[in-house]
């Protein structure tokens, strides 16, 4: 009985070990889900306008998925309007950069400037964390608005430019 609890005990800890990297990557949003996400937002936010704003900003609420988010921008004046982080509403754009100095701002809506939608790469702290992770973000124009909405992905090996050019 002795040997069976103890092989059972080093069954269930090579089955942790196994499990717990498979269960950390099911959690991650990937640029499909985030496309999808941010074109329901927009058609939401197109129809709702600002009075749908606040749903934006409840972490757990429905735009809040796996270890990501949506977010709204008025990109005319690079303001963030509904986040799941107040303290980054309404924040002045020139006090928002990455690890790296960049200007998230300009970054997000400089995709978007001449096209209705885009991805962009920038440093920023995963949901939870303090310090900053490569980070590609999805932006897309709402339509008949002066508003964007936006979510990204955590990645070291996508980059913007690729997803940018799958999208052509």
């Amino acid at each position: 009985m002795r040997d069976f609890l103890r092989f059972l005990c080093v069954f269930v800890c090579l089955l942790l070990t196994v499990l717990s990297p498979l269960s950390a990557l099911a959690e991650s949003a990937t640029p499909e889900e985030v496309v999808a996400k941010v074109t329901e937002a927009a058609a939401y936010v197109a129809q709702g306008g600002e009075a749908v704003f606040p749903e934006f900003n409840d972490p757990k609420g429905k735009w809040a998925w796996k270890d990501t988010y949506v977010f709204v921008y008025r990109c005319s004046d690079m303001l963030i309007l509904a986040h799941p982080s107040a303290k980054l509403i309404g924040l002045e754009p020139e006090k928002i950069k990455d690890a790296k100095g960049a200007f998230i701002s300009m970054e997000l809506c400089g995709v978007v400037e001449d096209a209705d939608s885009g991805w962009a790469e920038y440093y920023w702290p995963k949901v939870g964390e303090e310090n900053p992770s490569r980070k590609v973000t999805y932006m897309r124009k709402v339509p008949g608005t002066p508003y964007t909405v936006g979510a990204g992905i955590y990645s070291d090996s996508v980059t913007a430019e690729e997803l940018n050019a799958k999208m052509k």
